[in-house]
């Protein structure tokens, strides 16, 4: 299935259907794990602040997600020389950045009335900070070499640098005493929080991950789009 993927023609056919069911289906996912979200009840601890959750966790899982794949992509671009996989991880790179960003500062937005402070340095929240230093990083690499083939070697050796952070930011609870809580969701016995909450949770996660999915193939068309416009350009100058 990749391997046949990994073939521009077979991509693009498939992805120019694929990519606005996986929107839609983001979009109608979304809607209903908000109405569920904002209809669950009251947290007796946190009140009202525990629906920002909702909107937290799902961007955080997605910080992660979409590194491994641009790691991923990066790799096979790098081992492969396939100029696709390295679109892939061009493509996933700002998609990346922003749902880090999110997870930021939707975090610090629930850790005032948690925490009592908008950021603490602690090993989950610096961590994920890295996280979207790299992201930043890469994309900054990106555009610094003018050179495309020399620009998307670099970028690949700072991804795959930038995975061995993944470990790292899923397990820094457990590492180390923090003020961040451990997973509630995936746990060896089972996730700690009722269905009431965990429902719409899952409902989110699922909405962000084809919301990325459908826009990753988007950006991935413009990028295969942009290529070949740029060889038709060289062979017009030619």
């Amino acid at each position: 299935m990749i391997t046949a993927l990994a073939n521009p023609q077979r991509f693009m056919a498939l992805s120019r259907w694929l990519a606005p069911v996986l929107g839609v289906a983001a979009v109608v996912l979304g809607l209903v794990g908000l109405w569920l979200s904002f209809s669950a009840p009251e947290d007796y601890q946190q009140g009202d602040t525990i629906r920002i959750m909702f909107i937290h966790v799902p961007a955080a899982w997605m910080a992660m997600f979409v590194y491994a794949c641009l790691a991923g992509s990066s790799l096979f671009g790098l081992v492969f020389r396939h100029s696709l996989a390295d679109a892939a991880a061009r493509a996933a790179a700002p998609l990346g950045a922003g749902f880090t960003f999110l997870a930021l500062v939707t975090g610090s937005l629930w850790g005032k009335p948690m925490w009592g402070t908008w950021w603490v340095w602690d090993a989950r929240l610096t961590s994920v900070l890295v996280l979207f230093l790299f992201y930043l990083g890469y994309i900054a690499l990106q555009h610094a070499i003018e050179d495309e083939t020399r620009a998307s070697r670099a970028c690949a050796i700072l991804a795959l640098v930038g995975a061995v952070n993944l470990p790292i930011v899923k397990f820094s609870v457990d590492w180390w005493n923090t003020l961040h809580q451990g997973s509630s969701v995936l746990r060896a016995d089972g996730p700690a929080m009722p269905a009431v909450y965990l429902t719409p949770l899952l409902m989110m996660g699922l909405a962000y991950t084809l919301g990325f999915g459908a826009l990753w193939l988007v950006r991935i068309r413009g990028e295969v789009w942009r290529r070949r416009a740029a060889v038709l350009q060289l062979r017009s100058a030619g």
